[in-house]
């Protein structure tokens, strides 16, 4: 498994755009609604291939922390409002696929926050969820946001912000809090956003996207 997302690494390395990859959904353990938002990621792949160049799967896949098939999706979402547990083995699991050139995306769905904080410990004890600049070439793709995260559902009156963990210099997992980038992506008659939210919602995570396709390995 770890040589194919080597291999997918070395395409995107070179130029090639996503074709037929697909991206996951992460699936965990302790109760949380892992399962939210189910159209955004579809969403979120149209409006990247409409807009960016990009030919990636619509077909969602669902991938359990501790399975050694989460080595075969170069990006993975992770979302929902309550509870996550990891266990030792699911920790060196997701471990082992950042260290080894994957991506985590982690979304706030309200809630979510203390829980994955406390789990992520787990995973990288070494390190801090540590808040990245508006330089940061996340936030720099094609779409710019030179503010950071755009705001899209509003839950506590904070200001969203964008956390990641950088291992040698390779940003492995982003973190977006108080923003809910999945609600934008999500069709528009579920939360009822305007047009020009989702549109800020689709367009930073086309950044996303984008940005783990091309960062260097």
């Amino acid at each position: 498994m770890k040589k194919y997302l080597f291999l997918i690494i070395l395409l995107f390395a070179n130029g090639i755009q996503a074709q037929h990859f697909q991206i996951a959904t992460l699936k965990y353990r302790g109760g949380g609604d892992w399962y939210a938002n189910p159209t955004a990621l579809p969403n979120l792949v149209a409006f990247t291939n409409q807009n960016a160049g990009t030919t990636i799967s619509r077909q969602i896949v669902q991938v359990e922390v501790g399975s050694p098939q989460i080595f075969n999706y170069p990006y993975i979402y992770m979302t929902g409002h309550g509870n996550v547990v990891f266990s030792q083995q699911e920790a060196e699991n997701l471990r082992s696929y950042l260290l080894a050139g994957g991506f985590l995306h982690v979304d706030d769905n309200y809630g979510l926050d203390p829980f994955f904080r406390r789990e992520i410990r787990k995973v990288f004890p070494e390190y801090d969820l540590t808040e990245l600049p508006f330089s940061h070439p996340i936030y720099h793709q094609k779409y710019k946001f030179p503010n950071g995260l755009p705001k899209i559902h509003e839950h506590d009156g904070k200001p969203p912000q964008g956390f990641g963990i950088i291992h040698e210099g390779r940003l492995v997992l982003f973190f977006s809090y108080e923003t809910d980038l999945g609600n934008g992506w999500e069709d528009q008659v579920v939360h009822g956003n305007p047009e020009e939210v989702r549109l800020k919602a689709l367009q930073m995570g086309a950044n996303l996207l984008q940005y783990v396709f091309n960062q260097p390995k």
